[in-house]
């Protein structure tokens, strides 16, 4: 996420690095390399205009800390910035209206629109416990109407039932109807897209927004658009007043010039960030974790965040007294390695930890999904014996093993060396008291 844009702005902290003091030189030559840094990752140029004078402002303007290096300096106001020009702080949407809550959810085709707004009902219904109800009202893709029903049921969220021949207004005004009588408390409406901006899908969605007056109005743009998800954004804007928008693939885009400008442009907030193909992985946008993560300090709160989705107390409890107690078995590793890959790649949770950004780099998100593919199939053709105590894995069963998986006996030696290797080192944390310390810090801990 957002790689060309770290690494530039590392390149220009490097810099400052080796220097022992502020210099109104250094600070002009490193402010200098951020507007390039910036122009290069697609931000729009008022916005990076801005950008530069707040923090030359800033950096020059003030007593330096003398605790502070002039690349600590430096840093300091270019994350504040970055935190304000993506909205400051995470915006809450609104749902404190009287039910059932209209959101109309615009957008080009291909941003992701349909996907997005099965994400947001998903996203209602398990974060905040709402009732949402979901309907098409593109008439003139009788695809986008299919694929919505078949995203609803996926997510366990009804769908009701249009098609073509009917008007936009007649679909969404019997799916308000619906809702009133079934006791739904959000109506989610995925509009008609174009491949771009015209005036006769804009008259449509003026006539929508008219008759039904929502409460919401969420644009679904594409990060990696760069600046023209900024100009779609800007032209919904004009005509519709965009409560917010839903920023989808932001975890495929290199260089951020979208995020970055969006919200500095519209005025509309970035409320969602939509990351991954999965209708889980979509969260509230958290500007000053995104600033963060851009300057290389890593995302622990979302870290942890995903950490107490994935497990609760009781689970971190028993986990600890099993490493205590050297009791830990391929059962539980392979328990634990699924509820490591629900909380997303190896590369993206590396990322999250302040420091090893550089690692997160190096590491093959793939190859490790298929060493853990591997790993799991080596598993699954062990007896469940087998798998609570490894130490009765004889050279024949090692073979039989390999065999059903797939793999190979010197695979199998590996892995299972691996994990006694594992269990070792678990142990000794445990007993030395780092293992609550570790689970306490995801918030887990008794």
């Amino acid at each position: 996420m957002f790689e060309t844009l770290s690494d530039r702005l590392e390149g220009v902290f490097k810099k400052l690095r080796g220097q022992g003091r502020i210099t109104e030189k250094n600070i002009e030559e490193a402010v200098r390399e951020v507007r390039l840094a910036l122009l290069e990752a697609d931000v729009n140029i008022k916005v990076v205009k801005d950008f530069i004078e707040h923090v030359k402002r800033k950096a020059m303007g003030q007593e330096v800390l003398r605790s502070l290096s002039p690349e600590q300096h430096l840093i300091r106001f270019v994350a504040t910035e970055l935190r304000e020009v993506m909205g400051g702080s995470a915006r809450e949407l609104d749902l404190k209206v009287k039910p059932p809550v209209k959101i109309m959810v615009v957008g080009l085709q291909g941003s992701g629109k349909t996907t997005s707004t099965a994400k947001l009902a998903r996203w209602l219904k398990v974060e905040r416990k709402r009732h949402p109800l979901m309907v098409s009202v593109d008439v003139y893709r009788p695809a986008a109407m299919e694929q919505l029903r078949v995203l609803g049921r996926q997510i366990d969220v009804p769908v009701v039932e249009s098609h073509e021949a009917q008007d936009p207004i007649e679909i969404a005004t019997n799916a308000l109807g619906r809702a009133d009588v079934g006791g739904y408390d959000v109506v989610l409406l995925d509009t008609a897209g174009r491949l771009q901006i015209d005036e006769e899908m804009m008259e449509e969605l003026v006539r929508l927004q008219t008759v039904l007056r929502p409460h919401h109005v969420l644009l679904v743009a594409d990060a990696m658009t760069g600046q023209d998800a900024v100009n779609v954004a800007q032209g919904f804007h004009e005509r519709l007043k965009l409560s917010g928008v839903i920023l989808t693939k932001l975890d495929s885009d290199a260089r951020g010039g979208a995020a970055l400008s969006v919200r500095a442009v519209t005025g509309a907030p970035i409320l969602f960030a939509a990351m991954g193909e999965k209708l889980d992985a979509f969260d509230v946008f958290h500007p000053d974790r995104l600033a963060s993560r851009i300057l290389g300090m890593g995302d622990v709160l979302t870290l942890i965040e995903k950490a107490q989705q994935t497990y609760d107390q009781k689970q971190a409890k028993e986990l600890e007294r099993k490493f205590k107690k050297n009791e830990f078995t391929l059962e539980d590793f392979a328990q634990q390695m699924a509820a490591l890959q629900k909380m997303g790649s190896i590369g993206e949770l590396l990322g999250m930890i302040p420091g090893f950004k550089k690692i997160a780099s190096q590491v093959d998100s793939e190859e490790a999904q298929q060493e853990m593919v591997r790993i799991k199939a080596i598993i699954d053709s062990m007896t469940r014996q087998e798998r609570r105590n490894h130490l009765i894995l004889n050279g024949s069963r090692r073979a039989r093993i390999a065999a059903g998986s797939g793999t190979s006996v010197q695979e199998v030696n590996r892995f299972v060396k691996q994990f006694e290797q594992t269990r070792k080192m678990m142990k000794k944390v445990a007993k030395a008291g780092g293992g609550r310390s570790m689970l306490r810090g995801f918030g887990l801990g008794g």
